[in-house]
């Protein structure tokens, strides 16, 4: 492309890089933008799970087609291309983790696990040692240059940012990543994909929970954990036994629809009781979550977490990907513990979840860090019932 403009969010410097190549539109542009800036580029792809599963399935990832897309696309770039065998290293590190938690009665996001343990660390690794400096992805996030290091930032395009699933990047990490794509529209990334003649320009995205073919994420759970299915009670907060549950991993905090039990008004699940295997449900004003307990918090700001958040810091927090931005008052409690308020309340709120610190309400605002949800406040009319789950010293690691 003679016309094609790089954009600000890529260093001129050339540099030698390894593009983590999904197959999906959106790091294929990566890749292009790498290489229309005049950068050494490598592409490499992982091959995370059994791909003949996902063979052909529309939406999957790391995979099957995804894999052969990958190719197309470094071929058609004229870049080096390798496939990498990480089946193993995300089969302990993030399939495991998300049955796992879900045993504990826990709601896991296995794209941050996978983002931390795998993408970012492992892959970083591999990076270095292929002799690249800089390792690329086409993440909707964006990092910018500052006095103080580099910074993350959230997308230009709100609708597809992620910055929820990168919280947990070190600073040491965001010295050598960069998002090319954090800075566009997804229509122009589109239109990018069309203009550097990209065989992938209207592949669909990938979708969540890569390594569920069938889209039953408990047929992954019974495999590998088969007591989570292990039938208990359904009750009330109140105490009262309503009836039976075919494992608490059909369930989720909040859930309405499924509980299959009669009542003069709607009932929500509250939380997941793991060690009584329960499942504990009760009026949709027991949903209400008034604050947090976090723990290994990875801070992204100046200073340490502890020094900086010591009096408290009134930020932004999501508690979950697609949720709107709410106001809060964040605390350190320790080096990586942390205690969040929040001014207006939420509902549905598990552990297991992650809550990402944001600077402002504002399109890429900055992202500061974020830690896990280890323990749900309810509001002080709830009587007993505020504590969820897990306490802190409960919540696994």
């Amino acid at each position: 492309m003679t016309d094609f403009k790089t954009p600000a969010t890529v260093p001129s410097a050339k540099k030698r890089v390894v593009v983590a190549m999904s197959g999906g539109v959106d790091s294929s542009v990566a890749a292009a933008i790498m290489k229309a800036a005049g950068h050494d580029v490598i592409g490499v792809t992982l091959q995370l799970y059994d791909h003949g599963s996902a063979t052909g399935r529309k939406g999957s990832c790391c995979a099957g087609q995804d894999i052969h897309d990958a190719r197309r696309v470094a071929d058609a770039l004229g870049i080096p291309h390798y496939v990498l065998d990480y089946e193993a290293r995300f089969a302990q590190k993030v399939i495991e983790s998300f049955a796992e938690s879900y045993v504990h009665g826990e709601t896991p996001i296995p794209c941050v696990t996978c983002n931390n343990e795998i993408k970012f660390r492992d892959l970083l690794e591999t990076a270095k040692d292929l002799g690249a400096e800089v390792l690329v992805t086409g993440h909707y996030v964006q990092r910018r240059d500052t006095e103080h290091g580099p910074e993350l930032a959230r997308a230009v395009d709100t609708d597809r940012d992620q910055s929820y699933f990168l919280f947990g990047i070190t600073k040491a990490q965001l010295a050598a990543l960069w998002f090319p794509v954090g800075a566009l529209e997804k229509s122009e990334v589109r239109d990018l994909a069309r203009s550097f003649n990209l065989p992938v320009a209207d592949k669909s995205d990938s979708q969540d929970i890569c390594f569920v073919p069938t889209g039953r994420y408990t047929d992954v759970i019974e495999r590998l954990k088969p007591n989570a299915l292990d039938a208990g009670n359904i009750v009330h907060l109140d105490g009262r036994v309503l009836g039976r549950h075919e494992g608490i991993v059909h369930y989720t905090v909040g859930q309405r629809r499924g509980i299959k039990i009669p009542a003069a008004e709607p009932l929500y699940v509250v939380r997941l009781d793991a060690a009584k295997n329960e499942v504990v449900v009760g009026p949709r004003s027991a949903l209400t979550t008034t604050g947090l307990i976090l723990r290994d918090v990875n801070w992204l700001g100046e200073n340490s977490f502890a020094e900086s958040a010591r009096n408290g810091l009134e930020l932004f927090v999501r508690m979950r990907s697609s949720q709107k931005l709410r106001a809060a008052l964040v605390t350190a409690d320790g080096e990586t513990g942390g205690k969040v308020e929040l001014h207006d309340g939420e509902e549905g709120i598990a552990t297991g979840q992650a809550c990402v610190f944001y600077a402002s309400q504002e399109p890429g605002a900055r992202v500061l860090g974020g830690g896990w949800i280890a323990k749900t406040v309810k509001a002080a009319n709830q009587g007993d019932y505020r504590a969820q789950s897990h306490t802190l010293a409960e919540a696994p690691r």
